[in-house]
């Protein structure tokens, strides 16, 4: 099966379990986030999970999902230890990462444009400039950080849920 039939069936997470070897050809660098815990309070999940539940929690669009699919594929790789896990720079290495997959499996260049944004200001506040500038490429970023953030730990979503409340009346 291919990414797209993938990414687009109805139960998202169902499909990618029950493909998950062609996803792993089409993406081999998901791999390295299969089992790899965040070691962090204000997540419960290690990160291919959080992946797979902000993916359940999407709207059935390709852009949207193949984003959630890649926005944290560089966690496990711009981590730092300590009493918990910081990952500083996990989404500029996500975007890194990413824009080598989509290059190999041969985006175009407006579309993959589009997703290395979104992936490189997945957690990253959505500026009333970004809002005026592209209101729905703001609207696609807000959806993105909605799965993001309720795929966080249920115990600590009191401030993330507050900062999307602000955000949608922007909207």
């Amino acid at each position: 099966m291919d990414l797209y039939n993938i990414l687009m069936d109805n139960d998202v997470v169902s499909s990618i379990n029950n493909n998950l070897d062609s996803l792993l050809y089409f993406i081999p660098e998901i791999n390295s986030m299969i089992g790899f815990m965040h070691k962090h309070p204000d997540h419960h999940l290690d990160v291919w999970n959080h992946t797979l539940n902000t993916l359940k929690l999407s709207e059935q669009d390709y852009e949207i999902r193949l984003v959630l699919l890649l926005h944290d594929i560089g966690k496990p790789y711009s981590f730092t230890e300590g009493e918990v896990r910081h990952f500083h720079n996990h989404a500029k290495m996500s975007y890194l990462i990413s824009s080598k997959i989509l290059e190999r499996l041969n985006f175009e260049d407006n579309f993959k444009k589009e997703i290395l944004y979104l992936i490189k200001h997945h957690d990253l506040p959505i500026l009333d400039s970004e809002i005026m500038n592209n209101y729905e490429l703001a609207q696609i970023l807000y959806k993105i950080q909605v799965c993001d953030i309720y795929s966080h730990n249920p115990k600590k979503l009191e401030k993330r849920i507050k900062y999307l409340e602000k955000t949608k009346s922007k909207f």
